[in-house]
């Protein structure tokens, strides 16, 4: 093939497309949507514009809308109104986001619904995780609080389960509780290499999720071991997870890259908060063009061996993508 033939002006657009080499279409992507208590409730948090928390009531409509576009598969997080060590609000079957999953599948039957498994925004200290006496996360613990929060979650009718925490163990314990309840089929996309990252800090402001004291490196990774990342990733598919994922997705697209050549499972990235509130800055200063570079990103995940994208420009994309 002349790829130099195809850059020239003058071939057809339609063949520029036949012969492009990554694509992305709203198949690709899974929107975040953000749930709190209340009725009629739409607040745009200001570190993210365009980002939204929601009563379940909006997140409803949010979902009507979505579908429009093409635009199928969402992740769910909740913040409660009520937060206490352990994260108690998220282990009973009543909770909000019990609730809202099951108030998305009653009208939106073949939605496609991830939850966010994970104990950061329950948590009255902000971690993900249970605390022991000395202010560290009890991984083992965790587990198996982990195990009955993801049974509420699978009661409810949810359609995936992703673990956040990065705890040791966690996709073969809740494979085991999900499987030992008659939810064998239900699949388990794993956090799988999720780096301690600073691209963080604008999701602590809609998940109202910032630690109390301390911080996460003692259980999300170093974002300068490449070898550990690939381990992690390979040890979660060994434990039984269906997908796998890097987070963030940015500034790892090497790890995307070495993840996809050591894997056959299909691999998720997360562009994560920070990396969506510096693109949505630089445009509204009229740095950038925002949509072309926004879409460039997105197809820079895609080009390095992602299946799935997790991003706050999915909404924007997929207008895009009609259009």
């Amino acid at each position: 093939m002349n790829f130099k033939r195809f850059r020239r002006k003058r071939v057809n657009p339609t063949l520029r497309n036949l012969v492009a080499e990554t694509t992305l279409t709203s198949n690709d992507f899974i929107y975040p949507l953000f749930v709190r208590e209340g009725k009629e409730i739409k607040t745009e948090i200001s570190s993210m514009p365009g980002v939204f928390q929601m009563s379940i009531d909006e997140i409803v409509k949010e979902c009507a809308y979505i579908r429009t576009i093409g635009l199928n598969s969402i992740i769910l997080f909740a913040i409660p109104d009520v937060k206490d060590s352990i994260g108690s609000e998220c282990l009973c079957d009543e909770s909000i986001i019990s609730r809202t999953i099951r108030a998305v599948k009653s009208e939106f039957p073949d939605m496609f619904v991830v939850t966010d498994l994970c104990f950061c925004e329950y948590t009255d200290h902000g971690h993900c995780g249970i605390l022991d006496e000395n202010s560290t996360v009890n991984n083992d613990a965790t587990l198996e609080l982990s195990q009955q929060q993801a049974l509420v979650h699978a009661k409810a009718g949810v359609d995936m389960i992703a673990p956040s925490g990065m705890m040791d163990g966690i996709i073969e314990a809740l494979r085991t509780a999900l499987d030992e309840n008659g939810y064998e089929n239900l699949p388990i996309m794993a956090y799988s290499t999720k780096f301690a990252s600073a691209y963080y800090g604008p999701f602590r402001d809609v998940a109202e999720s910032t630690p109390s004291k301390g911080d996460r490196k003692m259980y999300q990774m170093d974002p300068s071991n490449r070898l550990e990342a690939i381990e992690e990733s390979l040890e979660d598919e060994r434990q039984g997870a269906d997908i796998l994922m890097v987070k963030p997705a940015l500034s790892y697209l090497d790890i995307i890259r070495d993840i996809k050549n050591n894997t056959n499972l299909p691999l998720a990235v997360y562009n994560v908060s920070g990396e969506y509130a510096m693109l949505k800055n630089a445009g509204a200063a009229g740095l950038i063009d925002y949509e072309r570079v926004m879409m460039e990103t997105l197809l820079s995940f895609k080009r390095a061996g992602a299946s799935i994208i997790i991003s706050y420009h999915a909404k924007e994309a997929c207008e895009l993508l009609n259009n």
